[in-house]
């Protein structure tokens, strides 16, 4: 069973709490197999990152005109819960990046700068994408949220070599009970569990999650306890109101009844990368989870009053 008792993490410790397994450790590389190391990441990420890109491309943006480069101001969307969502894609992902640069044995700076940045470089191939794209263009919010993403892990890792504050997410698949939402939800956020996962706004929460004994440190909390402030919205059935209009202009959906909200939460959370464990396995899974809150009850500010979730997904 996993060990809950604290404790400090050397440079090893560390590589194993993220799933990636140094053997020998990293202090102990030799120049060859840092190198090594270093070539075998590099292309890691280029092979990867190319490989979301054409899938992208297949699912996404081939569906779509093209046109010359262009910007458009998305800001009022979907009440801002798709910029939540850009500021935890790069986070998410520069914080991966950066653990496999840690596995290769390079200097602590260039593995915090070389990872840290990669989320916001991903996301603004992403965003370049978009610009060519007659339905959408280059966001500057979009742009902004990716590089808040990235200095939110590369702060932390310089001034603590730690995340004391996890940006994470949840999701819940909604059912919209009448059927004219169902339809209108199926032809804007999908009508697979995994197109949902991505685009319905309506069903995602974005996190911080704080370590609470990090701050801390000279109290009895135990070491993985956090407390995690999310924000999320409801009621969307459209990026900025809940209407549409067919391809004549005639509107063919109008739900204005529907009032538009946000949604604040304070819930309970673990912070798995303080579970003291030997076993890969284990460490692999807690790897995974860390992107994800933990589900826990939750206390909800919304609509000008508070209410009680019993256990928020």
């Amino acid at each position: 069973m996993p060990n809950l008792e604290a404790r400090s993490y050397d440079t090893q410790d560390r590589i194993s709490v993220t799933g990636i397994n140094a053997l020998p450790p990293t202090s102990e590389l030799t120049p060859k197999q840092i190198k090594s190391r270093v070539r075998f990441v590099a292309i890691a990420n280029v092979a990867g990152y190319s490989a979301l890109l054409a899938g992208l491309n297949a699912a996404w943006y081939s569906k779509y005109e093209q046109t010359k480069f262009h910007s458009f101001n998305d800001n009022a969307e979907w009440l801002q819960v798709d910029k939540a969502g850009h500021l935890y894609s790069a986070y998410a992902e520069s914080r991966t990046s950066m653990e496999l640069w840690r596995w290769t044995g390079i200097d602590r700076k260039k593995r915090i700068w070389y990872g840290g940045l990669s989320g916001a470089f991903y996301q603004t191939i992403i965003e370049i994408l978009d610009g060519f794209s007659a339905e959408w263009g280059w966001s500057w919010g979009d742009f902004s949220a990716n590089l808040l993403g990235s200095a939110t892990l590369i702060a932390q890792e310089l001034a603590w070599d730690d995340q004391r504050i996890q940006l994470k997410f949840s999701f819940h698949k909604k059912n919209y009970g009448d059927h004219q939402l169902n339809n209108r939800a199926g032809d804007i956020f999908g009508k697979t569990l995994s197109e949902r996962f991505i685009k319905d706004y309506n069903a995602q929460t974005y996190w911080a999650s704080v370590n609470l004994r990090s701050f801390f440190p000279k109290t009895s909390l135990p070491p993985w306890l956090a407390i995690a402030v999310g924000y999320g919205a409801d009621g969307m059935f459209g990026a900025r109101a809940n209407t549409a209009k067919d391809d004549l202009g005639i509107i063919s959906f109008d739900r204005r009844d529907i009032k538009r909200y946000r949604q604040w939460y304070l819930s309970p959370d673990i912070d798995f990368t303080k579970i003291k464990t030997k076993k890969k396995g284990v460490r692999l899974l807690f790897t995974v989870l860390s992107a994800f809150k933990f589900p826990a009850p939750s206390l909800e500010f919304s609509n000008g009053k508070f209410s009680v979730n019993a256990l928020h997904f």
